[in-house]
């Protein structure tokens, strides 16, 4: 089969296409016909300094999230699963291929009314924003901040906060990214490579109650000091390269409350349940700004981190992509 391997830590060019054996499904697994592949900013970070929640001896295959359909059912697991559509995480390896061995347990099945580019989409990001919001206890008529709101995560909690009632401040780069917020209705959006983009949102709101804070560093220490008494700072991402690090003493003295939450892998299960079917339903709706042939994941991996992606981005797999 036809796999992208992970030959050193580096630059996009360290992403290599190629061939790799079928995976045999073991017991209690299954091997997946892959269509979509989901990547996160975390594989790219993995990509270039070996760190992260991934692990793996070098040559690697890498890939967390994928879609597709069943074609073997291992030793133990239901015949029947055969030929079901899936979504599914790998663990955090073996995803950038055309085939791939997964537990059957951590399969998620995709209705019939769900694309399945769609439910590859809101896999680990719909996951994410639905634990987010959850963890912030939403309450109508609040202010939020949605920092990288142009992001696979950012556009999921723009709907999510809307949809929750709350007064939504979407923060992004650039006008092509800030346009996508503002289609996506959020009632103010700045742009945070402007200097006084703080005091464009204290200006529109007053301060806000709720950042969702996927950027961290220097922009996650701007949207703490936005957050009033009694606010919620939840940090799960650092597209900066470091987390916002506010000092507990600090957050106290403010009577803010800063928050990484931390699901078990029952939470987790729940929340991508309720992302997909939300998405099935239509009220949850996944931005897939770009695509990309597997072969090509390199190229993919550049765009990312080039700042340049909208939304969520794919790679596409065998048949899906003709």
């Amino acid at each position: 089969m036809r796999a992208v391997w992970l030959t050193a830590f580096g630059g996009p060019e360290v992403l290599v296409a190629g061939d790799a054996p079928d995976p045999v499904p073991g017991p209690g697994q299954v091997v997946v016909e892959v269509a979509f592949v989901n990547i996160t900013f975390v594989e790219t970070q993995f990509r270039a300094t070996g760190f992260g929640p991934f692990t793996g001896e070098l040559p690697m295959i890498p890939g967390n999230g994928v879609g597709g359909t069943v074609v073997t059912a291992g030793p133990g697991v239901d015949p029947a699963v055969v030929g079901r559509r899936v979504v599914t995480s790998t663990g955090g390896s073996g995803g950038y291929a055309e085939r791939v061995a997964v537990p059957a347990a951590g399969l998620f099945e995709v209705t019939a009314g769900l694309d399945l580019d769609t439910a590859v989409a809101v896999l680990a990001d719909g996951r994410t924003a639905t634990m987010l919001v959850a963890a912030a206890g939403l309450r109508p008529g609040e202010r939020v901040l949605v920092e990288a709101a142009a992001g696979g995560v950012g556009t999921l909690l723009v709907q999510l906060a809307r949809a929750a009632g709350a007064t939504v401040v979407g923060a992004a780069g650039g006008p092509r990214k800030g346009q996508l917020v503002r289609d996506l209705r959020a009632d103010l959006v700045v742009d945070y490579a402007d200097p006084d983009w703080t005091d464009r949102v204290r200006a529109g709101t007053g301060g806000v109650d709720v950042v969702f804070d996927g950027v961290g560093g220097n922009i996650g220490r701007a949207a703490f000091e936005l957050l009033d008494k009694g606010g919620r700072m939840l940090s799960y991402g650092l597209a900066s390269g470091e987390w916002a690090g506010i000092p507990e003493e600090t957050a106290a003295a403010r009577e803010v409350t800063v928050l990484r939450p931390t699901p078990t892998p029952e939470q987790l299960r729940a929340h991508t349940e309720s992302a997909l079917t939300e998405a099935a339903a239509g009220r949850l709706r996944p931005v897939i700004g770009q695509r990309f042939p597997l072969d090509r994941a390199a190229d993919a991996h550049a765009a990312i981190g080039s700042r340049s992606t909208l939304g969520k981005t794919l790679l596409v797999v065998g048949t899906a992509g003709r």
